[in-house]
């Protein structure tokens, strides 16, 4: 039976080096890391959109650009089949979730999971893989999504991720994230993270370790 290996970060980098060494056994100099930023899609040619890839190629990883929104399922899924793990990069929930629902590469990238791909997401990218992303309706608006959005997530975890939980991102303040965990969680299992913490899953299990900054 194969284990799914997902690290799901709030936004502190911290722990993902550890989780790719340990996932992969490979050494830094030799990792591809597929990045899939369909959650950048309403922040276009804002400053800051790529600060995620940025920090990825800054730690020294060779990064490999993914679009669902752009790329045909070939093309997606010749690259899954060569990095060595996928990096979905935060934004708005919504327009990530249409995006991988577009054609078909939510289920793709869903079966590249089940199948030992490591992956990391962060803020959006921890919440899609969760049962429904309906929760951070309040945290995120809908209506930035190129059009309307199915919210039931990829599935892969049986826990709905609530990012940036201790308040510190003005957006997101502590008070907002307690009330959508109080109204979701008598529906869903949610999963509380403040941005210095982050999910980590193998197999079943489940423990939110350290990621700082």
């Amino acid at each position: 039976m194969t284990t799914v290996n997902l690290l799901l970060l709030s936004l502190g980098f911290g722990a993902v080096p550890a989780f790719l060494s340990e996932a992969t056994g490979k050494g830094l100099s030799q990792l591809q890391i597929g990045y899939l930023d369909d959650a950048r899609i309403p922040y276009a040619g804002k400053p800051g959109a790529r600060a995620e890839r940025d920090r990825l190629t800054v730690a020294g990883y060779a990064v490999v650009d993914i679009s669902a929104a752009q790329q045909d399922l070939e093309e997606i899924a010749t690259t899954l089949d060569r990095v060595d793990a996928v990096y979905v990069a935060g934004g708005n929930t919504f327009a990530l979730l249409w995006a991988l629902r577009r054609a078909g590469a939510g289920d793709l990238l869903a079966e590249r999971v089940r199948a030992s791909l490591p992956y990391i997401g962060c803020s959006a990218g921890a919440v899609v893989v969760g049962p429904t992303i309906a929760p951070v309706e309040g945290l995120d608006d809908p209506a930035d999504a190129p059009g309307r959005v199915d919210p039931r997530g990829l599935e892969l975890i049986d826990t709905v991720v609530l990012p940036h939980a201790d308040g510190q991102l003005p957006a997101y303040p502590a008070e907002l994230i307690e009330s959508v965990r109080r109204t979701y969680e008598s529906r869903h299992h949610v999963t509380t993270l403040a941005d210095d913490q982050a999910l980590l899953v193998c197999g079943e299990q489940q423990v939110v370790v350290a990621s700082d900054y």
